[in-house]
Parts: C-alpha cells; sequence; structure tokens
C-alpha cells in the first residue's frame, strides 16, 4: 500500500472585529454621562450630613471614586465616627489598585503619564477600556470616559452641593441610595461566573448580618472578607478534584500485569490439560 501522507492544517484564529472610533466614543459618552450625572445626589448628600462646599467639591475634584464619596458621606449622617468612615471608604476605593494593574498593560502609557491617568482609573472607565479590541480604541474609550465623567461629576457635585437647601431633607428623596445603586448597576453584568456570585453574595449576607450589630462603616470592612472566604474554599475543593483522576486511573489499570513462567501466564502443556 502507498503511504498516506496525514497532511494537517493549521487554522488560525480570526481576528477580533474592529470597532469604528465613533462607536467607542458614543459609549463612552453614554457611560460618562449617565453616571456624571449621579454626582448631582452626592453634592446634595455631601452638604446634607454637614460638609462644606468646599469639603464637598474637594471629594469629587482629589477622589473621585463615587462609590467611596457615598460610603463616606453615608457613614457619617448614620453618625458613625469619621475615621470608621474615612477606613470604609479607602478599603472600598482600593479595588481600583487592582484595576489599574489591568489597564496599565492595556493602555501601556508612558511613566509620565501614569500618575495622571491613575487618577481616571475606576469602574467606569475600566469597563470601556476592557472592552475594546486593541490598544488604540482601549485608550480612546479610556480617555472619554474619564474626561466625560470627571467634568461633568465635578459640575454636577458643585451643583448640588448649592442647591441642597433648596430640596431640604435628602433622606426624603433618597438621594443617598443613588451613588449604591448605580455601582451595583454597573456590578451586576461583571458576575459572569459562580465564584464571583457566591462571593457578592456572601458579602450582601455579612453586611446584613452585622449592620445591627457593628458600628457604622464597619459592615462595609467586614463584607471584604467573602472574597478570601469563598477563594479558599474553591482551592480546597480544587486540590480534592485535582486528586480524583489519579485514583481512577489507579484503579481502571486493572491488576499488574503476571510475569512469564507462571501457570496463570505460560500456555497449557498435555500433562495440564490431563
Amino acid at each position: 500500500m502507498p503511504e498516506q501522507t496525514e497532511i494537517r492544517t493549521t487554522e488560525r484564529a480570526a481576528p477580533p472585529p474592529a470597532t469604528s472610533d465613533a462607536a467607542v466614543i458614543r459609549d463612552a459618552l453614554g457611560v460618562g454621562i449617565a453616571v456624571g450625572l449621579s454626582g448631582f445626589a452626592f453634592g446634595v448628600t455631601s452638604a446634607g450630613v454637614g460638609l462644606s462646599l468646599l469639603q464637598t467639591c474637594a471629594l469629587s475634584l482629589l477622589v473621585f471614586t463615587g462609590a467611596s464619596q457615598f460610603a463616606l458621606v453615608g457613614a457619617l449622617a448614620a453618625g458613625g465616627n469619621p475615621l470608621t468612615a474615612a477606613a470604609g471608604a479607602f478599603f472600598l476605593g482600593a479595588r481600583n489598585a487592582f484595576y489599574g494593574l489591568r489597564l496599565s498593560a492595556v493602555l501601556g502609557y508612558r511613566a509620565t503619564v501614569k500618575p495622571f491617568a491613575a487618577h481616571w482609573v475606576i469602574d467606569e472607565t475600566s469597563a470601556v477600556t476592557l472592552a475594546q479590541p486593541d490598544r488604540r480604541t482601549a485608550r480612546l474609550g479610556f480617555t472619554v470616559t474619564g474626561l466625560t465623567l470627571y467634568v461633568l461629576w465635578n459640575l454636577t457635585t458643585l451643583a448640588g452641593a448649592l442647591g441642597a437647601e433648596a430640596l431640604g431633607d435628602t433622606e426624603a428623596w433618597g438621594l443617598d441610595a443613588a451613588g449604591p445603586a448605580v455601582f451595583l448597576a454597573l456590578l451586576a453584568p461583571m458576575l459572569k461566573d459562580t465564584v464571583e456570585r457566591v462571593a457578592a453574595g456572601l458579602a450582601v449576607v455579612l453586611v446584613m448580618v452585622t449592620l445591627p450589630l457593628l458600628p457604622t462603616g464597619v459592615p462595609v470592612l467586614v463584607s471584604a472578607l467573602a472574597a478570601p472566604a469563598v477563594l479558599v474554599v474553591q482551592g480546597r475543593r480544587g486540590r480534592g478534584t485535582a486528586l480524583e483522576p489519579g485514583a481512577d486511573r489507579a484503579d481502571d489499570a486493572g491488576p499488574p500485569a503476571r510475569p512469564e513462567g507462571t501457570p496463570e501466564s505460560r500456555p497449557a502443556t498435555e500433562e495440564d490439560r490431563a
């Protein structure tokens, strides 16, 4: 028979579809405007708990992470200790450092630009940037989202702080819930696998259980224990699963082969048959 030669063809992965600049700008503006308008709620809430106009605007200009800002003024409004409130806001904002590690590789900015870009590393800019297929559109999405959100957030913060007296009681309007609601709306689509959903659910349970027991601001810190707890359980399950295939292979291998010359392995002779 003639020898048959197997020809293998290597299929290359199709490149990701190109995204037009107009589409990137449209998405970035949509996110920036939608979230930036909630700065009004922060300005009203911050002024309602007793912070001055300068303090309120300084938080938006220098901190610029909405969920942490709302956590700070929310804890102060509930009568929490300022240090505890600041600690809760700090740990909530620490997630941006992990965003920065990922975005640093995606954006590829020079060392002189990174300190300025780091100020815009938040949930919204990270989501828009990571959704782009290449570095050029990633930089475009990051810049447009960051600029739009930063300018609009600070303008609406100023407007909210100035109009707080006209609105009256902020609790009657429920504006203190606007920030957490926006944060949850952005977070929910990012929970794609079971581990992330379990960690988020456990964090909610920890907050609900400890909220009536611990001082204001502390339950937020306790909820941060949900992530390492879920990861520890997942790691133990992973080690247990890794041992199972080896055990299965040992069981399926059957009894060891007998050496030649044993009664079971040598051919039967006439004497044996007799």
